[in-house]
């Protein structure tokens, strides 16, 4: 079943919630009136039979008719008063109340009542009075039809008037949800009108400083982040692309030679041996490629266990003085003895290290120097890579951790470079909540500082 528009739940909830207010607010007024009217006529009543109960009382219950008669306040309201003894005989009777046949109350009978005699709603008050050993029994009586007409009128207007503020207010709920939500409809238009081929729009942010405001500017934001996403992704196509075309088309070509006439088997071997290295080189592309594939989903997991960080960048030295024998470089390393300790993936923090050092063992001229230093700084252990190599300039140096930037691409490319190795670093530094910095000033040499959170 499909949902119905916001504007229209919305009208039909301020319908629902106005509805149930009218009625709970003319429920409570006729109550209220009611109870009022009531309260008056009662308030009355008790006036009326208490200086009826004193007059009483003066004449000793002797000449009552007489007395009631030639009390001015009773005699204005007589209309509706009688007085019984104990046993029903009518002692007083005022013409209205033996013309509407109201009969005697019995003794200790309730006080008030509602009753109707001859089409003429009444409120009457009974009361007992006791007088040298005799009891009377004082009736007065209000008639009600005026105040109940009042009630019934008031009780349709209610009816009447309630639906049509009703109707009013859903016409006004309607128009007020429509008109809060035309900012939304907009927003709406302008998100459509965003495609995969261009996205560099962005929505219009109204300034009302509420609610929409601020989802217009998160959606700004979010399109903002998926149109940076899409450029990376995009330029890791393309450079993706590039990198695996060279090789490719050098393994290709090389094989299109090789078969082109018949050759000894050392020219064959000579080709086999290019072939290979073209494909090695390949292969470790792809690898890398498959790293911060995984790395981007989440994918690649780590297994990270304490590990003694001194005893891991003495494994590394180990490896790293071999690479700088070999390229005659002189190599140094500061490791303490005491053992430092941190969490993390003793696998990719070698692989870390690593790739720093080859880097600088690369771009570091022969008769150069390559060193390691460790030490701890605070909650962290602090892993510093130098060399005095060619550096990096100012320009390159903010990209040099971005995929497949090369300072020096054809030198790079030359020396077996991806432009990987460093973002692959990077991404192994942030997995272990810590980070890598370039510190360089060309032509002195070039520094990198991995920081890595001690463990608790």
């Amino acid at each position: 079943m499909k949902a119905l528009p916001i504007r229209t739940r919305l009208t039909t909830w301020y319908f629902l919630f106005v509805a149930v207010a009218l009625i709970g607010f003319a429920a409570f007024a006729l109550a209220v009136m009611r109870q009022s009217i009531y309260a008056t006529v009662d308030e009355q009543l008790e006036d009326r039979s208490h200086a009826l109960q004193v007059l009483i009382a003066r004449s000793g219950g002797e000449d009552l008719a007489d007395a009631i008669r030639e009390h001015n306040e009773l005699q204005s309201s007589s209309q509706l008063l009688q007085v019984s003894n104990g046993s029903g005989k009518f002692l007083y009777r005022s013409p209205v109340m033996e013309r509407l046949g109201v009969p005697a109350a019995e003794a200790n009978q309730g006080q008030f009542a509602n009753v109707e005699y001859g089409d003429l709603p009444l409120r009457i008050l009974s009361s007992t009075v006791s007088m040298g050993g005799r009891q009377f029994i004082v009736q007065v009586a209000e008639p009600m039809d005026d105040y109940l007409e009042a009630l019934e009128r008031f009780r349709t207007a209610m009816f009447i008037g309630i639906p049509v503020l009703l109707a009013i207010a859903a016409a006004g709920g309607y128009w007020m949800s429509t008109r809060a939500l035309r900012p939304v409809d907009q927003i709406t238009h302008a998100a459509q009108m965003i495609n995969p081929q261009d996205l560099s729009q962005r929505v219009t942010v109204p300034e009302t400083g509420d609610e929409l405001q601020r989802l217009a500017e998160t959606l700004n934001q979010m399109l903002q982040r998926i149109e940076s996403a899409v450029a990376r992704i995009t330029q890791f196509t393309a450079d993706a692309s590039h990198e695996l075309r060279t090789p490719v088309a050098l393994i290709r070509t090389r094989a299109e030679v090789t078969l082109a006439k018949p050759r000894s088997s050392d020219q064959y071997r000579d080709a086999l041996k290019q072939v290979l290295a073209e494909s090695e080189r390949t292969t470790a592309l792809i690898e890398d490629l498959m790293t911060l594939a995984r790395a981007d989903t989440g994918s690649e997991t780590l297994n990270f266990q304490m590990l003694d960080v001194s005893d891991l960048a003495r494994q590394v030295c180990a490896q790293a003085q071999t690479l700088a024998e070999a390229k005659q470089l002189h190599w140094s390393a500061s490791i303490p003895e005491s053992a430092i300790w941190a969490r993390g993936d003793a696998h990719a923090l070698r692989r870390l290290l690593l790739i720093l050092i080859d880097n600088a063992v690369k771009y570091t001229p022969s008769t150069g120097t390559v060193s390691l230093a460790l030490q701890r700084n605070g909650d962290c252990a602090e892993i510093r890579v130098r060399d005095t190599g060619i550096g990096i300039s100012e320009t390159d140096s903010p990209h040099i951790f971005d995929r497949f930037y090369r300072a020096d691409k054809a030198r790079s490319r030359e020396l077996g470079g991806t432009g990987l190795g460093l973002s692959i670093g990077r991404w192994i530094a942030n997995a272990h909540s810590g980070g890598v910095q370039v510190e360089s000033s060309t032509p002195k040499g070039t520094t990198f500082l991995v920081y890595l959170p001690l463990a608790a």
